[in-house]
C-alpha cells in the first residue's frame, strides 16, 4: 500500500533524489522546503525545521490532506564552514539549529502519530563527517556526530512500538555544491575514496528506501556510511 513520505528538504540534492525514489515505488511522497520553488511534480509544504511553530504547522497541514506520515526523512541541513579560529558563535548555531535541532523537532512531530500507528521509519542523513571529521568543518561533524546519538536514543525509546530509526552517511556526492569545485580539487577528493569517485543522488536514496522498506524491519539504531569506503574503520 502507498505510505505518505515526508522528505524535509526534498526540493534539491539528495533530498529531491530520495523524493523521486520513493514516488518511483508508488509511495505518496510529500516534500518540505523553506525558500525558492518547489519541485512541480510532488506535494509540497513549506517548513523551516529551526521553527517549532513552523514545523507543527507544516505537519498539521500534511496530516489534514493527507493524514499520518509513515516515513520521515530528516535531510534539510545547511552549512557554515571556515576555519575554527574565524568561525562566529552564530555560524555554529544556525548549523546546530537546522542540522540537529531541525532534525529533532521533525521527529519529534512524526513520532506522534507513529506511536499511534505503532509503526514507522525514521531515516536521518547525516555524513561521514560525522565521524571522522573535516578541516573547515567543526560546526558540520559535530551537528551529524550529535545526530548519530539523537538516532541511537530515538532507537531505543520507540523501538517496542515499531518505529525505526536510523542514519545515513553520505560521503562526497554529485550535487548543485560539489559540481561548483574545479576539476583539480574533484581529483584530489576523489583520489581519497577508495571507490575513486563521488557518489550519485540515486545511489543515497536507494540505502534510505530500503531502510524503509519491510526488508529493514529488524535494524534500528544504525549508521550506514554510503561513502564509496572513505569513513572505513570509523
Amino acid at each position: 500500500m502507498s505510505r505518505n513520505v515526508l522528505i524535509t528538504g526534498g526540493n534539491r540534492g539528495i533530498g529531491l533524489a530520495i523524493a523521486e525514489h520513493f514516488k518511483a515505488i508508488g509511495d505518496n511522497v510529500i516534500v518540505t522546503y523553506r525558500s525558492g520553488n518547489p519541485p512541480s511534480n510532488f506535494e509540497s509544504v513549506i517548513m523551516d525545521v529551526t521553527s517549532t511553530e513552523s514545523v507543527e504547522s507544516g505537519f498539521s497541514e500534511i496530516e489534514e490532506k493527507y493524514g499520518a506520515i509513515e516515513v520521515l526523512i530528516a535531510n534539510a541541513g545547511i552549512t557554515r564552514d571556515g576555519l575554527v579560529l574565524r568561525m562566529s558563535d552564530a555560524d555554529f548555531e544556525d548549523v546546530f539549529q537546522a542540522n540537529l535541532m531541525g532534525s529533532f523537532r521533525v521527529a519529534r512531530r512524526a513520532s506522534k502519530a507513529m506511536l499511534k500507528l505503532k509503526r514507522g521509519s525514521m531515516i536521518f542523513i547525516g555524513s561521514i563527517v560525522g565521524s571522522i571529521g573535516a578541516a573547515g568543518q567543526v560546526n558540520y561533524a559535530a551537528s551529524k556526530a550529535g545526530l548519530i546519538g539523537m538516532t541511537k536514543s530515538l532507537a531505543k525509546e520507540l523501538g517496542s512500538r515499531g518505529i525505526t530509526a536510523n542514519v545515513v552517511a553520505p560521503g562526497f556526492v554529485e550535487t548543485d555544491m560539489t559540481a561548483t569545485l574545479d576539476q583539480n580539487r574533484r581529483d584530489e577528493i576523489a583520489a581519497a575514496v577508495p571507490l575513486r569517485r563521488f557518489s550519485s543522488g540515486a545511489e543515497i536514496a536507494s540505502v534510505v528506501g530500503f531502510l524503509a522498506s519491510d526488508g529493514a524491519r529488524y535494524i534500528t539504531g544504525a549508521v550506514l556510511p554510503v561513502d564509496g569506503g572513505l569513513g572505513m574503520g570509523s
